[in-house]
């Protein structure tokens, strides 16, 4: 299956799981035709060597939470941590994450249509490794409470936090690229002076401090 046709199969997945909180239907764009790159024009990238450059580029980390999908969703909230996030759009207001193919946490967060990202503090390494890990019940003991338009779950002590719906889903690779439309957001600072946490930062494999 090629670009075009798994976009496609991302957005069929989506209406089909009939997410109620989406405000328009999740469109395809069409793409660029692209040439193939044969074996004797460049050698293939060592993955190793990739993960090493690119992890000289400094990110902040996120934990993407979404509420269960609806009454009969026994699972309960989602959420997985994420350093692949970026503002996209001033008008109108989008952000993008993005998320592995394999995830397992990702059907959840598509199933309920919409999503919070968590922008987390210095002091919130642990958490994200809570919610690094796959198989376990990443909410428990975490206080939180539900962002005011999707219900996700926001989580305290949290540096800043944007509540979303799915705009759209476009593939990358070994990875989905999910555009959000911003329905409501703010920040620590926003309890004034002295109250703004500091952002926890992730370089070369580790948590700056």
């Amino acid at each position: 299956m090629g670009h075009a046709g798994m976009a496609a199969a991302a957005v069929r997945y989506l209406r089909s799981a009939g997410a109620p909180t989406v405000a328009g239907p999740v469109e395809a764009l069409p793409r660029p035709d692209l040439r193939a790159v044969g074996e004797d024009e460049r050698a293939p990238v060592d993955p190793v060597r990739f993960r090493y450059v690119l992890g000289h580029f400094a990110t902040g980390v996120t934990v993407v939470t979404a509420p269960a999908a609806g009454p009969d969703d026994t699972a309960g909230p989602a959420g997985f941590a994420c350093q692949s996030f970026a503002s996209l759009s001033l008008d109108p207001p989008l952000i993008c994450f993005m998320v592995g193919r394999t995830s397992t946490t990702w059907p959840r967060i598509a199933r309920a249509g919409a999503f919070c990202v968590n922008v987390l503090g210095a002091h919130q390494g642990d958490l994200c490794r809570g919610f690094a890990v796959s198989g376990a019940d990443k909410f428990a003991g975490v206080v939180h409470d539900a962002a005011p338009v999707s219900g996700s779950p926001r989580l305290a002590g949290a540096a800043a936090w944007i509540d979303c719906t799915i705009h759209a889903v476009h593939t990358g690779g070994d990875h989905l690229i999910v555009v959000g439309r911003v329905d409501a957001l703010g920040a620590s600072g926003d309890g004034g002076e002295g109250s703004e946490v500091p952002p926890l930062l992730f370089h070369k494999g580790r948590f700056l401090t």
